[in-house]
This record gives C-alpha cells, structure tokens and sequence, in this order.
C-alpha cells in the first residue's frame, strides 16, 4: 500500500507539471507548523530560481491545480508555501485501505531474503549479568522487525562456549575432584549421564579458577594445556563440555525466556571451529594473511582512513586462534548453512574497532562480497544515578535475573496496592507491566547513547514509558469489549478534530516502521507509538465514545480506536512485549 506522504506527493508533482514546472519540485513533507496545516510543499521556493519568478507566483499557479476534492485547504503563502489539509474522504478511503489490508499495508521489502542477527553472546558458565541485557532486547526487536518486513530473520545467540574459560573450569575442577572418570585418560566410557556440578556449582567454578590464573602461572598453563586438549577431542574433557553446556544454556534459555527473547540458532564458537583450519590455510596460501612478529594478520587499513586500523590477527604467535579467528570462520558457516543478504552484530559500542578490522578482513578474503552489507551496531551503556554503569549496591555487577526481579517486584508493589486487578490476575499483568517497563525504558534510548536506569521513571503509568503505552492499549480493550462485535466496522469520515488528529497520527504507522528498519532504530518505534499513544487519549478524553447516542458516529468511533490498537499492539510486538487484558 502506497504511503500517504507519496500519494500526496505524485498528486503536487502532477500539479507542477500541469502549471509548466518540473515536477520534482513538488516534494511534499509532514507540515512542521501543524496549527497552521497538515503538509506542506516549498518547491516554489526552489523553482523561483530556475525560472526567474516569483515563489508566490509559482505557488499560486500550482495551487490552482492541486484536484480539489483531496484537500479540505489549499492555501499559497508568502513567500512562496503551499500549505495543505487533507479533505475528510481522502483521509477515511485512506484508513479504510490501512484497516482492511493485511500489516496495514506496509510493503514486506524483505520477501525472498535472509538476515541474520547476532545478539546475546553470552560465555557459557557463566551466569548472565546486566551486560548482557541491552544486546538481547536491542537484537530481539530489530529481528523482529526485519520479520514483520518479510524477511527470513535468524537470530544466532552465538555463543561463548570454545574458549580459556572451559579449560580453566576442567582444571580447577580437577583440582577439586581429581578422581573423577573425565581425567583418566585410560577410560572408555560411557561417562556418566549426570554432571558432577550444579549449575549453582559451576558459576562458582569459574570465578575461582580464573582469580587462581592471575596468580598461579602453573595453574594458567595447565588452563591452556586442557583448552587445547578439549578442542583436539580429548574423550573425557568432551563429555565435561557437554555437562557444561547442557546445564548452562538450560538456565540461559529460561532468562532468555523470561525476558520473551528466543533465538532460532543456539549456535557458538564451538560450531565455527570446524571451519578454522581450510579457513587459515586458504589465507595464507592467496597470501591474504601475512606474518608479523611469530603471528599471521591480515593488513586491513585503507588509504583514506581517518584513525589507525591495526590488522586483524588471525593466528596468535603461539598458534593459537583469538575472536577474530572464529569471528571469521563463523561467517563462513553463515554464508555456507543460512546464506543470509546482510547481517548485524549487536554488542558493546566498544568492540567497534573489532568488528571493523573483521568486516574488512572478511571482504578482503572473500568471505564477504566487496559490496555486502554487513553491521556493527554498538550500543551505549546502562548507567545508574551516579551516570556510571550499573551496579548492585555493594558495587558488584548485577545479575539479569537479579534485575529483571527487582523490576518486577517494583511493578508488583504497585499493581498490588492499587488494586488495578483482582488477586489471581496480579502475577500475569505484573509480568507484562515489568516487561514493557524494561524493554521500553532501554529501546527508547538511541542504542548507541549511554542511558540512566530509573525503575521509578520506567515503571511510572504517566509520561513516555512503557506502561503508558500499555495503559493506552488496555483502556481501547475496555471500551471495545463493553462495546462488542467491531472487528469488520468501518472507517468513517472524522467526526471532530481529535478524531482527524488521531487518524493522521495512525497514517504515520508504515513510515515510523520503515524509518525503523532503514536506521535499525527501535527507538523510532518507540518514539511513534508513543506519539500514537497521545492521540488516542486525547481523542478519548474529548469525545463520548460509549454514551454517543448516533449509533453511526459511534460505530466509526469504534472502528477507529480499534485501528489504533491493533497498530500499537503490532508496534509492541515488535518490541518484544504485549499488553494485559486490565491494568
């Protein structure tokens, strides 16, 4: 379905072509000054130039041109403005359009093409903190963007699960239970079924083993000697990672879970190892990688780069591979398993160098094509009060489930004392209240800006927040089920000016949602549902909705606040959260 804006837009290129100007001149944008019209047009401006005449001139001449039946105002202004109104039917046939076609019209860009997301990325282990919350809300809502676009969206969480930190745990393991049938090299099998840890257990293994490593040089060693030996295939060490990994992504998939984050590949740096060996020797045979000092690097750096880009190190000095390495060969896995059109990496706005040095070795060898779009989005921190990152109160870094609990119980406190629902509901609205809190109170934010975490501004009903939206939404639920059947209502002419307000407001879905997906900017969602939001209420505060008498007024009323819920909650969706039924 073609966008509002274009529509207008062909209709005053029409209209200076017919007046004797080029047509490019008949841009059309959102009026900046919406007490004095709707759109606005300043191409006259522009023309006066080219044809050495007045602007107002122009713009009268185009006005008279401009089909009539549109606009409810066409209006020439000095020095040379077109300002406009659109007529009440053009607007309905327009919402009409929007109410009986699927998505609301917006054109699925992605039909027939693959992204993949990387987010999440958390080691294995080790348990998931605040660190990892902006990369899996942030990630999970651009995935899902690029869906509602058409797009065959895979979000990988790409794993931490190949590195030092399981041969420090095997290790200090050992050292706690050197009996235990994994370190006899003599042994067969089968290993046991069940691990010799708990997952409580294990998430205290690796903190001691790898405060031990700073310490003990003989303990790091032996670390390193048992994270080869478990990357060679050594049997026992194999059947440990499989305890680890087994323990550690069910307690990951439950946090996961509770924060509606869901990954289609549970994949890591394990399942791109395969791939390492052909991947360096190809290297080094075209002569991609080249040797410096013991290592093998790829030079990245351009001619016209503005700031030092180092080479990427494929193979350390000790002949062993670093994040680049498995950074690369996962990029081979994709481009061989998923064959995705793009993709995305979100993390830490730090690691921008990183990935910049891996994107160019990646094209450089061939993995990617020259021109394929691949990104680094970076994202900014989460700070406290003080304005630095968060931390628990005796200055630890927090746990995510710690925090999504503190969110929580919060909501809970509220909901309970304003006794906004009955006893049995006050678990399931309290979890979807505390979830669009979170979520909202981070997405809003321009990922890449630091943000202040302030559970009271986050969970307040009032203002630009999550429960605001959510208030929004349950208040239309309440009306629409005192009312009944009004699912096939249809778009009316606006009755008032709060009802035209909110239906140009609802015009603006598509193209928030494509501005969205063109930046991979969640928070333009967030910043029109939020605008959509404000129309609804005020519409509702000044119009009779249930107690209209005219029975065709109020149907259209019906009609168009249900249109208002269905884009909020298609927008909210996409965010990663949903509304209850009460609040």
């Amino acid at each position: 379905m073609e966008k509002i804006l274009d529509i207008i837009t062909a209709k005053m290129q029409k209209a200076f072509a017919d007046a004797g100007y080029e047509a490019a001149f008949g841009r059309v944008t959102v009026s900046n000054r919406p007490d004095l019209c709707e759109y606005q047009c300043n191409g006259a401006l522009a023309a006066a130039k080219q044809y050495k005449c007045a602007p107002i001139a122009i713009a009268n001449a185009v006005a008279e041109k401009l089909e009539k039946a549109d606009f409810s105002m066409i209006e020439a202004v000095m020095p040379g403005f077109i300002n406009l109104k659109l007529s009440d039917t053009f607007l309905q046939n327009y919402l009409e359009g929007m109410r009986t076609t699927p998505d609301f019209g917006v054109e699925k860009f992605g039909t027939g093409k693959t992204v993949v997301v990387d987010y999440g990325g958390p080691n294995v282990a080790k348990p998931l903190h605040i660190g990892h919350l902006r990369s899996a809300i942030i990630g999970e809502s651009i995935k899902r963007l690029f869906k509602f676009f058409g797009y065959n969206a895979i979000g990988d969480i790409h794993l931490g699960d190949w590195g030092l930190q399981m041969g420090l745990i095997i290790s200090e393991l050992q050292e706690r239970q050197p009996d235990l049938v994994y370190f006899d090299k003599s042994f067969t099998g089968p290993y046991p079924e069940e691990a010799p840890f708990t997952i409580t257990e294990l998430e205290e293994i690796y903190p001691a083993a790898s405060a031990k490593k700073k310490e003990d040089e003989a303990f790091a060693e032996k670390a390193h000697t048992a994270t080869f030996e478990l990357q060679q295939g050594r049997p026992g060490y194999r059947a440990l990672w499989q305890h680890i990994m087994r323990l550690s992504l069910a307690d990951m998939r439950k946090i996961y879970d509770n924060l509606n984050v869901h990954f289609e590949a549970w994949l890591g740096e394990s399942d791109a190892d395969p791939y390492i060996p052909a991947m360096v020797a190809d290297m080094k045979a075209r002569g991609i990688a080249v040797q410096s000092e013991g290592a093998w690097v790829i030079p990245v750096a351009k001619e016209d780069d503005k700031k030092e880009v180092p080479p990427c190190i494929l193979v350390k000095s000790d002949g062993s591979a670093i994040y680049a390495t498995t950074d690369l060969a996962t990029m081979v896995q994709r481009m061989q398993d998923f064959k995705p059109d793009r993709m995305f990496y979100i993390t830490d706005k730090r690691q921008s160098l990183h990935f910049e040095q891996v994107f160019r070795a990646a094209k450089k060898a061939g993995i990617l094509p020259e021109s394929y779009l691949v990104e680094h989005l970076g994202f900014g921190t989460m700070n406290g009060a003080d304005g630095k990152p968060f931390k628990t109160r005796d200055g630890g870094v927090m746990r995510l489930e710690v925090l999504i609990k503190e969110m929580t119980d919060f909501v809970r406190a509220k909901v309970v004392e304003n006794k906004i629902v009955s006893d049995d509901e006050v678990e399931a609205t309290t979890q979807k209240i505390a979830m669009a809190a979170l979520k909202y109170g981070d997405l809003s934010n321009q990922p890449t800006k630091d943000y202040v975490f302030d559970m009271d501004r986050f969970a307040a009903f009032e203002g630009n927040t999550g429960p605001y939206i959510l208030y929004t939404i349950v208040r239309i639920k309440s009306i629409l089920s005192k009312y009944g059947a009004w699912e096939n209502l249809p778009i009316q002419v606006p009755a008032n000016m709060y009802a035209k307000e909110l239906m140009l407001a609802i015009t603006k879905a598509g193209p928030a949602l494509e501005s969205a997906l063109a930046s991979a900017a969640p928070n333009l969602i967030c910043a029109y549902i939020y605008e959509l939001s404000g129309a609804v209420n005020k519409f509702y505060h000044e119009t009779r909705i249930l107690t209209e008498e005219d029975k065709d007024l109020q149907a259209g009323y019906i009609s168009l606040i249900g249109l208002a819920k269905q884009v909020l909650e298609t927008c909210i969706d996409i965010l990663g959260f949903s509304a209850p039924e009460k609040m």
